[in-house]
Formats: structure tokens, C-alpha cells, sequence
């Protein structure tokens, strides 16, 4: 809702912002030690939710406990549908955008189902380096307390000799429109990510209580996105004033 604003304190008081979200984590390790102008490009990776490899038709048939079942992380209901209809990562796309002073162009997502691969950074040379590991919240918040230190977790590494496969695919944005409706917002930016997250946060809400459906997150989302006028050059009270009209505004159009 409010990169700019909270990068730019950052940058004014002269401390540094370490990210805990997994694939925020994996960025930032897979930049330490490499001079910013040889990075190309950040390709955050997905797991693609529980609904994948579902045909678009059957999402209207949802239903909150289904869509609550996600297939490698447990995490709360917000966030797990999140991840189902990709909102998820269209805000982690807003989030490295600010974090890691890149435009957007330079951010690419890619679904990769294993959930091994937390996500990666390409450099000008063609390298790739990325960042490996089970799907264990403990690392990323370890890292995050103990930066540029590691701790002893004592936690599993992954077998790669019994792991079959690396898997990836191009995310399908006419299945999961709430990614591509992040991406444009954090395009157009403005106050425009504050009314996307906060309309979101109403839909999802409605869909957990069976007042609208998966796909209708998406369709509330967009109507607010498109009744919304971007203020340039937000300040807090701008972002805030965005986000409580796009909160009513997202309950009138459910």
C-alpha cells in the first residue's frame, strides 16, 4: 500500500529494510555479494495454489474449505486464498518492486509447483543464482533475525537425489485475473495498490463467507480498480483516505 512512503524512510534515516516473506528472503540472499548494476532480472516463483492444474469452469464451484487446503504451506485463511487465486504473488510483485528498487518490468513470476525453489536472480552474464530449501517459514525468519550471520536450525535439506523433477509454467492470467489485475496496479501505481489490496481484503472476506465466490474476487477487485481516480504523489493520509474508499466501495460491489 505504501512502498514508496516506507523505502523512503528507510532510505532517509539510513537503515535497511530485510525482508521475512519467503521469496522477498530468497531475492535478498541471491543479491548479497553482487554490485546491484549487474542485476537483469527477479523471477519469483509460485506454487501456483491448490487449484492449478483445475480447468477454469470448475473455480466456481469452490468452496471456502476447499480452497483453504493449500498443497505446501499452512497458513492463515486470508493469505491461503491468496494463494489460490494468485493475489498473493501480484502483492509480493508491489512488494519487490519497492524493496529492491526495481521497475517492473524487471520482475517476471513463474509457477514452479515443488516449492523448492523460493525464487531467483538472473544477472547480465546469463548467471542464474537461486535460492533452495523445504518450505519452512523458520529459515527466511531466522535469516531476517540473523543477517548477515546464519543460525543453526538443525532443519532438513532437501534430498535431491529422491526429488524427481523441477517444474515450471507460465502463470495463466486469464485463469487467476487477480495477478494481472496487481501488476496493473502496481503499473499505474499512485494509491492504486492500496485500493487493490484493500478491496481484496473485503472480497476475500465475502468469499470466506459464502457471499460471493472465488472468481467473484477477482470481478469485485476489478470494479473498484476501474471506479478508482490514482492520487499522484501520495502522502499516508492519501493512502489511508484510498484504501477506506475502496473498502466501501469493494461492499457495494458485492
Amino acid at each position: 500500500m505504501a512502498g514508496e512512503l516506507v523505502m523512503g524512510a528507510a532510505r532517509k534515516k539510513g537503515v535497511s529494510v530485510v525482508p521475512v516473506d519467503s521469496e522477498h528472503s530468497a531475492i535478498f540472499q541471491c543479491l548479497v555479494g553482487h554490485r546491484r548494476q549487474d542485476l537483469k532480472q527477479i523471477i519469483l516463483t509460485a506454487s501456483g495454489g491448490p487449484f492449478l492444474d483445475r480447468p477454469a469452469e470448475d473455480l466456481d464451484k469452490i468452496t471456502p474449505e476447499i480452497a483453504l487446503c493449500h498443497p505446501t504451506w499452512k497458513m492463515g485463511p486470508k493469505i491461503t486464498i491468496d494463494s489460490a487465486t494468485l493475489m498473493n504473488k501480484g502483492l509480493e510483485v508491489i512488494e519487490a518492486k519497492w524493496l529492491f528498487d526495481v521497475s517492473l518490468e524487471l520482475i517476471e513470476v513463474i509457477i514452479h509447483p515443488e516449492s523448492m525453489i523460493h525464487s531467483m536472480v538472473v544477472y547480465r552474464d546469463g548467471s542464474v543464482i537461486a535460492q533452495l530449501g523445504l518450505p519452512d517459514m523458520r529459515v527466511p525468519i531466522a535469516y531476517a533475525l540473523s543477517h548477515p550471520e546464519r543460525l543453526p536450525l538443525g532443519l532438513p535439506v532437501p534430498n535431491f537425489v529422491e526429488t524427481s523433477s523441477f517444474t515450471f509454467q507460465e502463470p495463466d492470467l486469464e485463469k487467476f485475473p487477480c495477478l494481472a489485475l496487481a501488476l496493473e496496479a502496481c503499473e499505474v501505481g499512485m494509491t492504486m495498490p492500496a485500493v487493490l489490496s484493500s478491496a481484496n481484503e473485503v472480497a476475500v472476506e465475502a468469499f470466506l463467507k459464502r457471499r460471493i465466490g472465488l472468481r467473484g474476487i477477482g470481478d469485485v477487485v476489478q470494479q473498484v480498480m476501474n471506479k478508482h481516480t490514482p492520487v499522484s504523489e501520495p502522502g499516508l493520509s492519501d493512502i489511508l483516505e484510498a484504501a477506506a474508499w475502496a473498502r466501501q466501495a469493494a461492499e457495494e460491489a458485492i
